[in-house]
């Protein structure tokens, strides 16, 4: 799911941090962006980057939570197959821990299918064969019991609400190990933009802090310590 136009966007955002993005989508006013309890619980779970594919779950209700749902057509079954490559597939489970949303099989379909990670508030079951599907996975831990102990799962592609997160369709998710940010899909350029500048200048500061340099003026740079950025970066 990784279109033309997102290519260098993706790739310029495999070299910037979570923590650096929540900074510069703080200053354009968003502050509700990092998903709560999406944390890595895979080793495969270094940097990720891709447009949010949606699954959402509500509470339990005993006559559609059964495992006869699990081959109903509005399924979780049938939500992977819509999953292009390159996507991330953000499951609002909400919140719920004492339930796995999904399991190995599931997880195995979905490396097979390409998709690029999973991010979720909910859990995982099957915690050593998921981790043997090799599927990037940023979620809340791990619980025994199936989703339909505490979960039915209504639909696919559709905003969603996941860690406290409004996710819409498209939306672009960056998940490391700091857990996982969400980036409109309307204000990826611009984001990109400044997030690979604020890269770049936490990164001649980090040098003069390490060549013993002070913090006061420098981090956040004042005037004069502004200026001496722009002429390293203007220098051949």
């Amino acid at each position: 799911m990784t279109a033309p136009d997102d290519a260098a966007a993706f790739l310029a955002l495999q070299a910037v941090t979570t923590a650096t993005l929540t900074t510069v989508l703080l200053k354009k006013g968003l502050r509700n962006v990092w998903i709560r309890g999406a944390s890595p619980i895979t080793p495969q779970a270094q940097r990720r980057v891709g447009r949010a594919f949606t699954l959402r779950f509500i509470p339990a209700r005993e006559d559609l939570a059964t495992p006869e749902s699990w081959s109903s057509p509005r399924s979780t079954r049938a939500a992977i197959e819509q999953m292009p490559p390159g996507c991330i597939a953000v499951v609002d489970a909400n919140g719920v821990r004492d339930a796995g949303f999904w399991g190995d099989i599931l997880c195995a379909r979905m490396a097979r299918k390409g998709v690029a990670a999973l991010v979720s508030d909910g859990v995982v079951r099957d915690l050593a064969g998921v981790l043997s599907t090799g599927l990037p996975i940023w979620a809340a831990g791990t619980a025994a019991p199936p989703s339909v102990a505490a979960l039915t799962f209504v639909a696919w592609q559709q905003p969603v609400g996941c860690g406290g997160v409004a996710v819409f369709p498209d939306d672009v998710i960056v998940a490391d190990r700091d857990g996982a940010v969400l980036i409109p899909a309307a204000l990826l350029g611009e984001v990109v933009a400044q997030a690979t500048e604020q890269e770049q200048l936490e990164d001649w500061i980090m040098q003069q802090v390490q060549s013993g340099a002070a913090l006061p003026g420098l981090y956040p740079p004042d005037a004069g310590n502004r200026a001496r950025y722009e002429a390293g970066k203007a220098a051949p």
